[in-house]
């Protein structure tokens, strides 16, 4: 009987994990953090949530040791607890892509223009990168390039790139990255750019799925 307790509590903290991601909003917080530590504010502006229900989403996911604050005067910034949360998200989404079939229509309507622009892969980014043939261009909000972004890219946020295109170079091929296959940014600004006579094409993974290949990274 003792024994079967023991199961049994192993199992609810298991569960406990599970519940607090089972949270649409937290898992969104979580995604924000993997790219970024940021504080309570800074996370309810970005996720579009109120700063008290950020607060206690956060809370939530503190209490299973998913994430970490420190206090920064006035203010509390969160990370990720450990790089194992973010391979943890990564496998939840990999997961329910391969058993969910309504998860790759719902990214078509995130992502309309998915099938747009050329892909390019991993291994044909690297070749390239090594010839100077390109330029790697992360679109993402500033923090998030400054807490970790690939080997050479430029930082460009999304929404300064129509006011930042004399920083492009004409003659090479622009590969644009965000937060990975779950992420527009990088398809609008193709859009963009490609509206406007550059040749492009876009790394789908992010420089979460980067990292935890074991590839490098600059902060």
């Amino acid at each position: 009987m003792e024994s079967h307790r023991s199961k049994d509590h192993l199992y609810q903290l298991f569960a406990s994990l599970a519940s607090a991601l089972a949270n649409p909003h937290r898992l969104e917080l979580l995604d924000l953090l993997v790219q970024a530590p940021r504080t309570v504010e800074e996370l309810a502006i970005v996720a579009h949530i109120a700063i008290a229900n950020t607060s206690q989403h956060l809370q939530r996911l503190k209490q299973v040791h998913l994430v970490e604050d420190e206090r920064e005067g006035l203010y509390i910034r969160y990370h990720i607890a450990d790089p194992a949360v973010a391979r943890l998200w990564l496998e939840m989404r990999r997961v329910a892509s391969l058993q969910l079939a309504e998860v790759d229509r719902a990214l078509s309507a995130y992502r309309p223009h998915r099938h747009n622009f050329h892909r390019i892969s991993v291994g044909e980014l690297k070749e390239r990168m090594s010839s100077n043939g390109i330029l790697l261009l992360d679109v993402r909000p500033e923090p998030e390039y400054r807490a970790g972004h690939l080997p050479s890219a430029v930082s460009i946020p999304l929404d300064e790139l129509e006011q930042r295109l004399d920083e492009l170079t004409p003659d090479k091929l622009i590969v644009a990255y965000c937060r990975g296959p779950y992420c527009v940014f990088a398809d609008q600004a193709l859009e963009l750019l490609s509206g406007r006579g550059w040749d492009v094409a876009r790394l789908e993974e992010g420089v979460v799925e980067w990292q935890l290949a074991g590839n490098p990274i600059e902060v």
